[in-house]
């Protein structure tokens, strides 16, 4: 069975936006991307509407890309609906592409021109077609890949969400292999850096949160002309009964997927969150000896079965303490000093195990907020996903400051 072993995202505003337009929702096994277009903030609103229509998940038992071509089309009809509900929202739209990741397959949907890869054995391969007036003319034969690179209307998209009342929506699903790696991204990378490059960057990383954070600093080097974010996924196979998946990941409507980052989350991290290991407990009563009343041998088989209910309660614990970690969230910063959105409490156990996981890269760098705010900000609240993103959200569009 396939399971995701390792999961990273990250979302920059780039060097020529104001604002990041871009939505994610990383939520294992379901991993989805918006690129939004409009006036105002419209776009950002379409790429937001867009990722919670996917929040609940796939519907259990039905066949995933059904599901996800049902989703889309769930999210095209509230886009289009509110388009014309509103007129600072007239004409917005955005893309989608959605990744489910099953036991044996990997499904996709995808409308407009952010993008799907899989890495496998060195080899980048496109498992999207652009919905884009330069792709459909490369279709054709009228445009060369060397014309269509500095195509005057190379960003012009022939399909999106919310344009009209129903959307053709392209899926389909192929087997999975151990150690393959995903990468869904906005055009704000795959403008700015050529596939060759992405390959180079991928497998000169063995982390994903090294990956992607080098994949948005070379888009951010070409120009960053536009908002830019990168979700990494690497898949494993493994046996049933070999150990639970790895943590689910939720991000927001700014929303990213797992990363453990790179440093502690922000300076201001205090020393006193390391937590030492607990002192050794003797038990209060010794276990029985064994007597001829109760022979050696049904002593040990006792002894297992209570060692076995004991390991299933702890794991419960574990699993519901898991599970309760997953609705908590804090803002602090990443190594490279930009505002972050952590899912988890920001503990640091020994063995540099932490009890955090990046959900949401910003855009903003912590140096150019107000040290009044950062000290409110940054000091890791415990918030709820809705307002811990809230926070983030007004921060990109500057109305904090």
């Amino acid at each position: 069975m396939l399971r995701v072993a390792e999961q990273y995202a990250g979302s920059d505003t780039g060097r020529q936006r104001r604002a990041n337009e871009d939505s994610l929702l990383v939520r294992s096994p379901l991993f989805v991307i918006a690129d939004g277009m409009g006036g105002a903030q419209a776009g950002e609103v379409a790429s937001s509407v867009a990722v919670d229509e996917f929040r609940p998940g796939l519907p259990e038992g039905e066949e995933p890309e059904r599901a996800l071509e049902a989703l889309t089309q769930g999210a095209n009809a509230r886009i289009h609906e509110l388009s014309h509900a509103n007129a600072e929202h007239a004409g917005m739209g955005t893309t989608l592409t959605a990744i489910y990741v099953g036991e044996q397959d990997v499904s996709i949907a995808h409308v407009g021109d952010s993008r799907a890869y899989c890495l496998r054995e060195g080899e980048l391969i496109k498992l999207t077609d652009d919905h884009s007036l330069v792709d459909e003319l490369l279709r054709q034969g009228r445009l060369t890949p060397e014309e269509a690179v500095e195509h005057p209307q190379r960003s012009v998209i022939t399909r999106a969400l919310g344009i009209e009342g129903r959307v053709d929506v392209d899926t389909r699903s192929f087997r999975g292999h151990d150690g393959d790696i995903y990468l869904l991204c906005s055009d704000g990378l795959t403008t700015m850096v050529p596939e060759a490059r992405i390959v180079e960057l991928l497998l000169a990383h063995s982390g994903l949160a090294a990956a992607g954070e080098a994949l948005i600093a070379a888009a951010n080097d070409a120009g960053g002309r536009d908002n830019i974010t990168v979700i990494l996924i690497r898949l494993e196979e493994f046996e049933l009964g070999g150990g639970a998946a790895v943590e689910e990941q939720t991000q927001t409507d700014l929303t990213p997927a797992a990363v453990v980052p790179q440093g502690p989350p922000s300076a201001q991290e205090p020393a006193a969150l390391a937590v030492p290991p607990p002192a050794p407990r003797r038990p209060r009563i010794a276990p029985p000896e064994p007597s001829a009343a109760r022979p050696a041998g049904r002593f040990r088989i006792r002894r297992a079965g209570l060692l076995a209910g004991t390991l299933v309660v702890l794991g419960m614990l574990a699993a519901g303490a898991y599970l309760a970690l997953q609705n908590i969230y804090f803002i602090g910063t990443n190594n490279r000093g930009l505002v972050t959105l952590y899912e988890g409490v920001p503990l640091k156990l020994p063995g540099n195990l932490t009890l955090y996981s990046s959900r949401y890269v910003s855009g903003v760098s912590a140096s150019t907020v107000s040290a009044q705010r950062r000290a409110t900000l940054l000091d890791h609240t415990l918030r709820s996903e809705a307002d811990a993103a809230s926070l983030i959200r007004s921060l990109e569009l500057g109305q904090l400051e």
